[in-house]
């Protein structure tokens, strides 16, 4: 049995355990309301619309809800339920789910004449299925329910707000523990948490929600990544370029984003009579960049890379930390070349890519190829064309990929590359599209050998994806202890009294002039509370200097992984740093 249909049969059976337990002496028209139960990776979930209560407000389900649920699910196992298939007429099934208002608004924009239902015991669902032939399949100790959630239906803020329980479901009992215990594992990695812990970042009612407040470490984090990054595009043959955060409507109508994207954009604002939108990518501006001046095929390819902060507008329900926010700086950059120049370029980027995720200690990866979407600008030969070349790159770096069917954005198929963490999972970082569109949309060209104007090929590529999200999925692969050349403190140096003040500030200028990020631990505090501290703050190394040290020009040392290692001579030290 496919465990996907073991978990759409266990949310039908928790929605017929929520409505034998809230559905108790009420009438109909104050019952449960049912919305839809799917699959979902590792499980399924059910939205549902509760009955009032006492005060005449809906009842709130609570995490103490769960258990009551659980044991009647297990209940309704054990007596061996069978499902039963009916296709019924739209008629019939409007008869049916009477006083079911989620039920009846999916059953009239059914495109066929009949209604397929399942009936399991006293409970009956509208559901294409397919489901167990009866709950023995099920093995009661292999699930969990583990989270309660509102969710707008539909996904839609217009809509009501339900009420979701999600649950957990594997073939054996060790299946589900062995879960259990990474999301144990996930949750003390939360980078939410350890921002706050760290003092990295921060967030603001206020300021507004999915808007980072970057604290002094935080930039610090930040700005070692962003100049890593430079000095490794600027070594791969990129120039850097710099664009501005709104554009003219015009600008945008022009791209297609108007269009395809409207939903997701901030704006529009006035100025001066005239329209601007606040920008979601960087890409029409290279290439305004690029059509600033007369191009030859000599000139190409172009590469131009840049460290651009976008907006985007996502619902507050699904912002998350830094991992899903609405202003992000993308990690992108933009290549355009001619069409014998496309293949070498995507393996170039391809290579590029791996090397820079391998520098930040991410080894494993899952590789997609997104597809045409449904809704698409350009022709359907020019997509073939720009899948075909992303094919070939792949092929050529012999890596192993699966497509994502339709997965693409609007303007042409791309490369998504997602980064596997220490526990296995897996995060959306690079992306390389190719892109014939928006030459077209912008009238980019460039002249070709024979002196004739031609069309460049664009691609568009992330690889660290968003520099906010990729600094969410750091902290939580290394659990906070970043790596020393990541760390925004490297060493901590701390005096055992007073009298070792000065030795202790010699030490960290020496320390800084090695451009090591150091501080003193000069607090009116014990040793071993300031060590602890540094524990805490996951610092890579804690420097104590005593009158022995002072005497020695040697330093005690601990190692953030292996704890005290000894006095050390101060030069030597340093000589192991810089290595």
């Amino acid at each position: 049995m496919k465990i996907e249909t073991i978990r759409h049969s266990l949310s039908h059976i928790m929605a017929h355990a929520v409505q034998d337990l809230f559905d108790k002496g009420l009438p109909a028209g104050r019952q449960v309301k049912f919305g839809i139960g799917p699959t979902i990776e590792d499980g399924f979930y059910y939205d549902f619309d509760l009955p009032a209560g006492k005060a005449g407000l809906p009842k709130s389900l609570t995490p103490e809800d769960l258990p009551k649920i659980e044991k009647r699910i297990k209940e309704l196992i054990k007596k061996n339920i069978v499902f039963e298939k009916k296709l019924i007429s739209k008629i019939e099934a409007k008869k049916l789910f009477k006083g079911q208002p989620y039920k009846l608004e999916l059953i009239k924009e059914l495109k066929t004449k009949n209604a397929t239902v399942y009936k399991s015991n006293n409970f009956t669902d509208l559901c294409s299925g397919p489901h167990v032939k009866s709950t023995k399949e099920i093995n009661p100790d292999a699930f969990r329910l583990v989270k309660i959630a509102g969710a707008y239906w539909r996904g839609d803020e217009k809509n009501p707000m339900l009420q979701r329980i999600y649950g957990v479901a594997f073939n054996t009992k060790k299946q589900l523990n062995d879960y259990l215990k990474k999301q144990e594992q996930a949750e003390k990695r939360d980078h939410r948490i350890l921002g706050q812990k760290l003092d990295l970042f921060s967030f603001d009612e206020e300021v507004g929600p999915g808007l980072v407040l970057w604290h002094p470490k935080g930039t610090a984090l930040k700005n070692v990544i962003e100049e890593f990054w430079s000095k490794e595009h600027i070594k791969n043959g990129y120039e850097i370029i710099d664009t501005p955060h709104i554009g003219r409507q015009k600008l945008w109508q022009t791209s297609g984003h108007t269009d395809f994207f409207k939903k997701n954009m901030f704006g529009p604002m006035e100025v001066e009579s005239d329209k601007y939108l606040i920008k979601p990518m960087n890409c029409p501006f290279a290439a305004k960049i690029y059509k600033s001046q007369i191009r030859s095929y000599r000139d190409l390819p172009i590469r131009w890379a840049e460290l651009g902060t976008v907006y985007r507008y996502e619902r507050s329900g699904v912002l998350h930390g830094l991992t899903r926010v609405r202003g992000f700086t993308q990690d992108d950059a933009h290549t355009f070349c001619t069409p014998d120049q496309l293949s070498d370029e995507i393996i170039k980027t391809l290579r590029f890519g791996i090397k820079l995720l391998k520098a930040f200690g991410f080894k494993e990866y899952g590789i997609y190829l997104a597809t045409r979407p449904k809704k698409y600008i350009g022709t359907v030969k020019d997509w073939q064309k720009a899948t075909n070349a992303l094919k070939y790159g792949l092929g050529k770096e012999k890596l192993k990929y699966k497509v994502d069917a339709g997965g693409a954005i609007f303007y042409g198929p791309k490369i998504d590359i997602k980064i596997k963490d220490s526990l296995g999972r897996e995060w959306q970082c690079t992306t390389i599209q190719v892109d014939f569109n928006e030459p077209e949309r912008f009238n980019l060209t460039y002249i070709n050998a024979k002196g004739k104007k031609q069309k460049p090929i664009m691609i568009h590529r992330a690889l660290l994806g968003s520099i906010e999200r990729f600094i969410g999925v750091l902290l939580e692969h290394y659990a906070g202890a970043l790596p020393f050349w990541l760390s925004p403190v490297q060493i901590y140096v701390i005096p055992v009294g007073n009298a070792h003040n000065k030795y202790a500030k010699q030490v960290a200028e020496q320390l800084e002039e090695k451009e090591i990020r150091v501080k003193i631990k000069d607090e009116n505090e014990t040793v071993s509370k300031k060590i602890r501290d540094g524990e805490l703050q996951k610092i890579p190394y804690m420097l104590v200097v005593g009158d022995k040290e002072m005497k020695s020009k040697s330093i005690r040392v601990r190692d953030r992984k292996k704890g005290d290692i000894g006095i050390m001579k101060f030069e030597k030290f340093i000589k192991i740093i810089i290595k």
